[in-house]
């Protein structure tokens, strides 16, 4: 698609894949203000878990004044540990509870989460990645202590708990919700093939998963080096470096990132500024 059709940052006629699922209609939206013809592919939904008991239990130890420290890896998480609370009548408790604990988080989300709380971090990360929750934790000590660890799907992080283990704690994890694929696995086979072809100016990944359920579908049906194909011939915006690795894994290469606020809104003005660049 010619230049021509972007002015000074202007998306209009820009073809945009956006894989995002939760705030698909809010994100699509910010790019179509500014011209955006988005294609709107969900990858990835969040549920609650089928068998609330690990949540639960987690959350027992909580109450029982057993975690010293905990840390939040996303604001989904402890928004998922509420809902638990709630449906078992522990909500007060619960928030007091952390309250009563250093609470150590990834990122702005849990911190939004935590406001929403009435709640604050004691440290915040340097950067929203494991590696930032690892470098915070150089500057505490954790001997003798334990800690809860909030995690997300598909990722066991033992890094994490290692780093904590490394600093004298007791790591006890929690996954609070799961993921499920959103899109059925036609419709993301099309994008890939859509790709492939450079039907696309961008896709704008959002959260690491998407990169994956695009993986596993090329996978599934023999496309992986159509995905491939498609990567290089599509420019990559990503939200954040969690994103950004997972591409770069697949063997994607990212174009454009926000340079630090890590949200949709500073991706979609990453966009237009290396448009505006040419």
């Amino acid at each position: 698609m010619s230049e021509a059709t972007a002015n000074a940052g202007d998306l209009t006629g820009r073809r945009i894949l956006v894989p995002e699922s939760r705030d698909l209609e809010l994100f699509a939206r910010m790019m179509e203000q500014h011209g955006a013809l988005c294609v709107r592919c969900p990858m990835v939904k969040i549920l609650d878990l089928d068998d609330p008991a690990p949540a639960r239990d987690w959350l027992d130890r909580l109450l029982a004044g057993a975690f010293d420290d905990v840390i939040l890896l996303t604001g989904e998480g402890l928004r998922r540990l509420m809902t638990v609370a709630r449906a078992d009548g522990r909500e007060a408790a619960v928030v007091a509870a952390l309250g009563r604990a250093r609470v150590l988080v990834r990122g702005p989300k849990p911190v939004k989460a935590l406001r929403e709380l009435g709640l604050s971090a004691h440290r915040v990360a340097p950067a929203p990645t494991t590696d930032g929750v690892i470098q915070a934790l150089a500057e505490e000590d954790l001997t003798g202590r334990t800690v809860g660890v909030q995690l997300y799907p598909d990722n066991p992080n033992a890094v994490l708990l290692d780093a904590v283990r490394a600093r004298g704690g007791v790591p006890v994890a929690v996954t609070p919700y799961r993921y499920a694929s959103d899109s059925e696995t036609g419709a993301v086979e099309d994008a890939i093939r859509d790709m492939a072809a450079g039907r696309f100016d961008f896709v704008a990944f959002t959260a690491s998963p998407q990169v994956r359920r695009l993986q596993e579908v090329a996978e599934a049906r023999g496309l992986l080096d159509a995905l491939r194909g498609g990567l290089a011939n599509t420019r990559i915006a990503a939200v954040g470096p969690v994103v950004a690795e997972a591409v770069v894994a697949l063997g994607g290469t990212v174009a454009v990132a926000p340079e630090s606020t890590f949200h949709m809104k500073p991706l979609v003005n990453a966009i237009r500024d290396l448009l505006a660049r040419g």
